[in-house]
């Protein structure tokens, strides 16, 4: 059961990114971009309109401020939370309910339209999902 793996944020090594980590890397600093990188989602995203229906090389594209690449478009990515609602007060790299049924995904991917590839859009999927249009990114922890 993929509910009863440990997490721990502190620990070395590899780990997917929590849907608030994933999101901020995504902006790459910037709080106007509405796809990562770029408000023109031609500039750093594949989806139905520029795809040629197929997952890309990453670096086809412009990256983002923090020079990551393909967070919009592309492949859809796993981040560790589990899919619920957000909190309505402020909060400060918050994470997700501690158990679920569907995990979040972000970026949206090449079969989807330009809404979906957003910074600010997210999905859900049970964990053993398995897509075409599905990745995801880690995170190194030292």
């Amino acid at each position: 059961n993929s509910g009863d793996v440990y997490w721990n944020p502190a620990a070395k090594g590899y780990r997917l990114p929590t849907e608030a980590e994933w999101e901020y890397a995504a902006r790459g600093g910037s709080a106007t971009n509405v796809y990562s990188g770029s408000s023109t989602v031609d500039n750093v995203a594949w989806y139905t309109t520029n795809s040629g229906s197929r997952t890309k090389a990453v670096k086809g594209l412009f990256r983002n401020g923090y020079g990551l690449y393909d967070m919009s478009g592309n492949v859809w990515e796993w981040c560790w939370d589990w899919y619920g609602t957000y909190p309505s007060s402020a909060q400060t790299n918050p994470t997700g309910p501690g158990t679920g049924t569907f995990r979040v995904m972000r970026g949206g991917g090449w079969g989807n339209d330009a809404g979906l590839c957003r910074s600010a859009d997210r999905a859900d999927f049970t964990p053993t999902s398995r897509f075409i249009t599905v990745g995801f990114r880690l995170l190194f922890v030292p």
